[in-house]
């Protein structure tokens, strides 16, 4: 298992100092609606100190809330967590909980690297819940893993149009996604708080809320901590942002 950990890490090798326990990032979230932005929800992220099987851990903790104004329109209840190596960010265990309209799923990923598998179990609306493996292939991150992981890559190498690889499991399914670096640019947020930003564009995968072949923007501060400022994402119908409101605990 240490092996294998081992060969991983030189192949994934990341700087993970951009975040550190004790930090928490606050988003608003807004739903576009012809030419209106409506408030719609608020979403959370911390980063704690854990252990995990014995193992010193990350733990990884995000969840997302419509208001209740909002759900008669389109009700959501998200929550992720995750335990990842400190040094790596490779993730050790994940699940996700979450319903989005009429949609519900609860999955769970146990990442087992001694036989190179993720034994999943995944109960999706009201049907029963169904155990399965998935092969774990080199730097497979899961969703909640992978902001943290996307955070703590050294973006200096990179020019206007380069492309970051990102092996991601979602819904049991492996899947090559991509990252293109479109530049510096300038974030003006509600509260009218400048921020100087790396913008990238992100492959997303089909689902209950987004459509093939889309991207998500993302904006993140063009500093050591590297946190998202704005997400703008397109959906099935109209689109969702996310803006930053606070942010405590930073490392830097």
């Amino acid at each position: 298992m240490f092996f294998q950990a081992s060969v991983f890490a030189q192949q994934c090798r990341v700087d993970a100092k951009a975040f550190g326990p004790g930090e928490v990032v606050k988003y608003s979230v807004s739903y576009n609606w012809g030419f209106m932005w409506l408030n719609a929800g608020e979403v959370e992220f911390t980063v704690s100190s854990s252990r995990f099987q014995g193992r010193d851990a990350y733990h990884l903790y995000a969840w997302g809330t419509s208001f209740r104004a909002y759900d008669r329109i389109f009700r959501v209840r998200q929550k992720y967590q995750a335990y990842v190596d400190p040094t790596t960010l490779m993730p050790f265990w994940f699940e996700r909980d979450v319903v989005e309209g009429n949609y519900t799923a609860i999955e769970h990923y146990n990442f087992d690297y001694n036989n190179n598998l993720i034994h999943t179990n995944v109960q999706k609306r009201s049907r029963p819940a169904v155990a399965g493996t998935v092969p774990i292939t080199p730097c497979l991150l899961d969703v909640l893993s992978a902001v943290y992981y996307f955070r703590s890559v050294d973006f200096s190498r990179y020019r206007v149009g380069d492309r970051i690889p990102l092996n991601m499991v979602i819904d049991s399914e492996l899947y090559q996604l991509q990252m293109r670096y479109l530049g510096k640019e300038e974030i003006q947020t509600r509260g009218r708080t400048k921020f100087n930003c790396l913008k990238f564009a992100v492959q997303v995968v089909e689902g209950t809320i987004f459509k093939a072949g889309e991207e998500v923007l993302i904006w993140v501060t063009d500093d050591n901590n590297k946190v998202p400022v704005m997400v703008e994402a397109p959906i099935l119908v109209g689109a969702v942002k996310a803006i930053l409101t606070d942010a405590t605990g930073l490392v830097h």
